[in-house]
Formats: C-alpha cells, sequence, structure tokens
C-alpha cells in the first residue's frame, strides 16, 4: 500500500519533495507526504489539510522519506483502523517500512517513537503538514 501512487493525492497537490522541516523528528533530508482517496477527503482544494479535521477510518496516509533527492529511505504509514489491536488510542496505526520492503517500526509498537512530535501544538489528528509546510 505504501508504495502506490494511483489514487493517491499528494500534500499541496505537488510530488515536488520538500526538505526536512526545523520541527522533524525524522533525519532524513527530504520527505513528501500522499494521502489515499478517503484521507484527502479531508484536503481542501489547495491541497492543504482542513483546519480541525479528523481523518475517517480506512485513511492511509503515506510519508516517503528520501536521504537525498533520489534515495528513497523509508515509508511512514498511518493508517487510520480502530478495530486493529495495533491502533492507538485515536485509531491510527503507525509503522515504518523501508524501501525495500522491511520493517523498520512494527506497528505492534501503536506509534511510541512517533506521538510524542506528532503530539505537538497545531497538529491536525497528528498530522503537522500545515505547521511546517504552510
Amino acid at each position: 500500500m505504501a508504495k502506490e501512487t494511483s489514487g493517491f493525492t499528494w500534500y499541496k497537490n505537488s510530488s515536488s519533495l520538500l526538505g526536512r522541516s526545523s520541527g522533524s523528528g525524522h533525519p532524513q533530508a527530504y520527505l513528501r507526504t500522499k494521502f489515499n482517496a478517503i484521507a484527502a477527503a479531508k484536503l481542501d482544494s489547495s491541497g492543504k489539510i482542513q483546519v480541525g479535521a479528523t481523518f475517517p477510518e480506512g485513511s492511509l496516509i503515506v510519508k516517503e522519506l528520501f536521504e537525498n533527492t533520489t534515495t528513497l529511505s523509508q515509508y511512514a504509514i498511518l493508517y487510520k483502523k480502530s478495530e486493529s489491536p495495533d491502533a492507538d488510542a485515536k485509531g491510527w496505526v503507525w509503522g515504518y517500512i523501508g524501501s525495500k520492503g522491511k520493517v523498520v517500526e512494527p506497528a505492534s509498537n501503536k506509534g511510541s517513537s512517533c506521538i510524542g512530535c506528532h503530539s505537538q501544538a497545531d497538529n491536525i489528528d497528528y498530522m503537522l503538514m500545515n505547521k511546517y509546510f504552510p
């Protein structure tokens, strides 16, 4: 699911890479974020997350993390599936998958290494794209 691009909408309607933000906990230099059709329903016409949005069940958000402008390193994945035993209190299943498909951070960790950063002020249902890439 992370590698798929068909049926996804890029943040701000652009597949261009964004430089690592000052508030990022990810060490990679570049990123881009895509939303499946369910999650994209919470984007406005400019492709930004609607203020105050809560993503519905089935939302899949994938952040592609790049070491440089050509080398994809990992996929950071958020999947809203409340019924999963791996879901956190808000229903999100978190994980990292390497570019070759190896699990880097298992969903069973329930986002324990991610939630601290993603809970900071001005997050929208854990999303920080609008804050750091207005």
